[in-house]
């Protein structure tokens, strides 16, 4: 009961601060976001119907299909996100927009609505939409990450919106507050656990991954290696740490060898002890 409470709070949370973004930024700047919100700011200039109340009757049919593929306790929580959205919606457009000029409105109207997405889909559910065919394209395709997603369908919707608005700067910032959305909701579900993984090949491979362990608290491991002219056995010292680590992983690597051969390379997603759970829901 506890964790559903928790769940339910953190949907109305996320549904005010989304809300916020389209409402009192994105929305009266004439900026389709992409996703249903963008089709329903689209409709909302077309035929004069909220926002808010639009976003909920396209959401009607997504609705069906994600009771189909995720069953009802899912999209339980999916229905109230939707309908707190529409509602928040409609309450904030009441309001002046808090900016007129559409680069700010992109930017901040963006970082909201990323937010809010993320925090929605931690909680279990989604805020409707492309959000549930990201979901169902997720079951397929997991190696894709979500923001990706989010980006190329959002792309298309922008691109109808120019056919309304016809105007290239409005669909140009919309552009960017999709690509700052994909950006954000990444950072929001995976976290910032990139990290550098380098490869040290060196004749004193020990007396660097005692410094590593001694200094950074940083796992190492060799590996068993052989060099291709000298035809000799050797352990290459393979460590993994945060980006912040990498330029002192270098140093100590400079101390103790500087004759050390180095590969350094990006690990954009770590999961183990002290990065990312091996449990935690694939999001």
């Amino acid at each position: 009961m506890k964790k559903t409470i928790k769940q339910l709070l953190t949907i109305v949370a996320a549904a005010v601060v989304y809300a916020a973004g389209i409402s009192l930024f994105l929305d009266p700047n004439n900026l389709a976001p992409g996703g249903v919100t963008g089709i329903s700011v689209i409709f909302n200039r077309l035929i004069h119907i909220p926002t808010g109340t639009m976003y909920f009757l396209i959401n009607l049919p997504l609705m069906l299909l994600g009771l189909w593929k995720f069953g009802v306790r899912f999209m339980a929580k999916t229905a109230f996100s939707i309908v707190c959205t529409s509602t928040f919606t409609n309450i904030f457009s009441q309001f002046d927009p808090l900016t007129r000029d559409p680069l700010l409105a992109a930017v901040a109207g963006s970082v909201l609505v990323s937010v809010g997405i993320g925090y929605v889909f931690k909680a279990g559910a989604t805020t409707g939409g492309t959000d549930i065919l990201v979901k169902i394209m997720r079951l397929k395709h997991p190696h894709l990450k979500t923001g990706f997603l989010f980006l190329m369908t959002d792309f298309c919707i922008v691109c109808f919106s120019g056919l309304v608005f016809r105007d290239m700067d409005i669909i140009l910032y919309a552009l960017m507050a999709v690509m700052i959305i994909g950006k954000v909701l990444d950072y929001v579900l995976y976290g910032s656990d990139e990290a550098r993984m380098v490869f040290i090949i060196s004749t004193k491979p020990h007396k660097i991954a005692e410094r590593l362990l001694e200094d950074l608290d940083t796992g190492v491991t060799y590996i068993k290696g052989s060099g291709g002219y000298s035809l000799r056995d050797t352990e290459i010292v393979m460590c993994v740490g945060r980006k912040q680590q990498a330029p002192r992983i270098e140093e100590i690597v400079k101390q103790e060898d500087p004759e050390a051969f180095m590969i350094v390379t990006s690990a954009t997603e770590i999961l183990g002890e002290g990065y990312k759970s091996f449990f935690s829901e694939r999001l």
